[in-house]
């Protein structure tokens, strides 16, 4: 479902920055912040380079199973 929000123009003029250097859309870069944002107050204990590595594997694709011989 999406919604229209009002966003400040500071933020969007950040998003829009980290966004391209990142290859992200300014709605995706806002996203990937959220997700960050929300993990963190979750998980207040996890430095940012965990919540990064975490992002970055949740969208690795899935290879497969172990099998334990």
């Amino acid at each position: 479902m999406s919604i229209n929000v009002k966003l400040s123009d500071s933020l969007v003029e950040q998003a829009k920055v980290y966004g391209h250097i990142e290859h992200r859309s300014v709605p995706k870069q806002i996203e990937y912040w959220s997700q960050i944002g929300k993990i963190a107050q979750e998980n207040p204990d996890l430095p940012f380079s965990m919540i990064r590595e975490i992002l970055i594997a949740d969208q690795e694709p899935v290879i497969g199973e172990y099998v334990f011989n």
